[in-house]
C-alpha cells in the first residue's frame, strides 16, 4: 500500500513578518522616542505584511499581525508623547 502524498498538507507556520511584527511592538514601548517612533512603523509596516500572509492557509499569525498593528498604533502615539514630555 503507497501512502499518497498528495494529500498531505504542511503544517501552518507564524510567518515571519508577523513575529518581526510583535517583536517591534513591544520593543516600541521599552525605548526612547525616536527609537519607539521607528519600531512602531515598523510593527504597522511587518503586521500589515503578516495580515497579507496570513490570508493563505498554510500562515498562521493574523491575529498577532493585527495585534501588532494596533500596539503600532500605540507605540507612535506613546513615542509623541514621550518626544512632548522631553522637550517639556
Amino acid at each position: 500500500m503507497t501512502l499518497n502524498t498528495s494529500d498531505r498538507r504542511a503544517a501552518p507556520h507564524y510567518s515571519i513578518p508577523s513575529i518581526l511584527a510583535i517583536v517591534c511592538a513591544i520593543a516600541s514601548f521599552f525605548t526612547g522616542a525616536g527609537l519607539g517612533m521607528l519600531l512602531a512603523i515598523l510593527a504597522i509596516v511587518f503586521g500589515a505584511i503578516g495580515v497579507l500572509l496570513a490570508l493563505s492557509p498554510s500562515v498562521r499569525g493574523g491575529v498577532m499581525s493585527i495585534f501588532s498593528v494596533l500596539a503600532g498604533v500605540i507605540g507612535i502615539i506613546a513615542a509623541v508623547i514621550k518626544l512632548f514630555a522631553h522637550l517639556v
